[in-house]
């Protein structure tokens, strides 16, 4: 088992190597190597992450097979079974470091300023679950000058849902809530630039508010 500050500094380096376009040697031979994870798993990390295709987590950290723990869904939402999720792997396998990867231009988020600044009677009763999880952690920034720059407004709800996501996952669970002051589980949030591939982790950091 590795340490969460571990785990993070290998995200790090395997994102540095994916934006540098120079990828691991190790990850490629994993790749191969089916037959080594056959018969168990030790992620080090789990990844919450958004299912925009133009997301692919193992990719990004330019990791292996059975390195990661990865739970995707529109707009990075933590609803119950994502939170299962979670407990299972930080249990299981011991992985201690969380990530909450939302990115720009997440069309979750979109779809959610959109529809609390001109609401609609056609959408769906799945999707408008996923908005109304995305809602509490945006609306309140409709009511600030970013309301006149859409672009702007974009930028901060799609971290504003992250830190939520973060923040409902350190306070919203008693298995994860005691693996934080027992054994150093970390959740941290992070944003994954479509423009450059660059990965930025602004929230949960030690030392950092």
């Amino acid at each position: 088992m590795i340490s969460a500050l571990e785990a993070l500094e290998r995200l790090k380096e395997g994102n540095r190597r994916f934006v540098s376009g120079v990828l691991s040697l190790e990850t490629l031979m994993k790749q191969m190597r089916r037959s080594e994870v056959l018969e168990g798993q030790e992620p080090f990390a789990v990844i919450l992450g958004c299912s925009d295709s133009r997301v692919p987590v193992e990719i990004v950290f330019d990791q292996g097979l059975g390195d990661l723990f990865v739970i995707r869904i529109a707009g990075n939402i933590v609803a119950p079974s994502q939170v299962g999720s979670i407990e299972f792997a930080s249990q299981r396998y011991g992985a201690r470091l969380v990530v909450v990867l939302g990115h720009t231009r997440c069309g979750a988020v979109r779809a959610t300023l959109e529809e609390l600044q001109q609401p609609s009677s056609q959408q769906s009763r799945n999707l408008s679950s996923i908005v109304g999880r995305i809602r509490p952690s945006i609306e309140g920034l409709l009511a600030t000058e970013l309301s006149h720059d859409q672009e702007a407004l974009m930028r901060q709800a799609v971290r504003a849902n992250v830190r939520v996501s973060a923040n409902y996952l350190r306070h919203g669970s008693e298995v994860l809530e005691r693996l934080i002051a027992r054994e150093g589980l970390l959740v941290v949030g992070a944003e994954y630039s479509l423009e450059t591939g660059v990965v930025d982790f602004f929230d949960g950091l030690p030392g950092v508010r």
